[in-house]
């Protein structure tokens, strides 16, 4: 019988890979002033039907790096949640090392952070783009830094 939770586990510091993201082998490369920038390999138990990298797989990258860009402003255990996501894909990948920039903007609406992400394969073409939502806890306080622009 499989354990299906809930799971307690605990992780290295605020800005790090949880259980899901390691099972991704995602390295964080960056993520600092509200930008992040990870990156995966391609990796056979990644593969979809027709052998190219599955969506799923790139768009939970995507999504990680803005959680990333997000925990880079946010003070340590604060919760927050995608609450929207969308993804536009424009190739596919057949191999190799994928990378995705990020970075988080804040919205006009109290607790709510609106993400952005591009992924990159090795020649730094274009792979898909990526546009978020997050809403922050109650109470939550953002760090006093400058947001960049919000993404659109």
């Amino acid at each position: 019988m499989l354990f299906t939770g809930p799971h307690i586990f605990t992780m290295d510091k605020w800005i790090s890979c949880a259980p899901f993201e390691k099972l991704l082998n995602i390295e964080i490369v960056k993520a600092e002033n509200g930008e992040a920038v990870l990156r995966l390999p391609f990796l056979h138990d990644f593969a979809q039907g027709a052998g190219l990298m599955h969506g799923g797989v790139l768009v939970s990258l995507a999504d990680t790096t803005v959680v990333m860009a997000i925990k880079s402003i946010l003070e340590p255990m604060t919760h927050f949640a995608t609450i929207k996501l969308e993804t536009e894909f424009f190739k596919p990948i057949k191999k190799g090392y994928v990378t995705c920039r990020g970075k988080v903007g804040k919205s006009y609406e109290e607790r709510i952070l609106i993400g952005s992400a591009k992924i990159f394969d090795e020649q730094d073409q274009d792979i898909a783009i990526f546009n978020s939502t997050f809403k922050i806890a109650k109470n939550a306080e953002i760090k006093n830094i400058k947001f960049l622009d919000a993404p659109k």
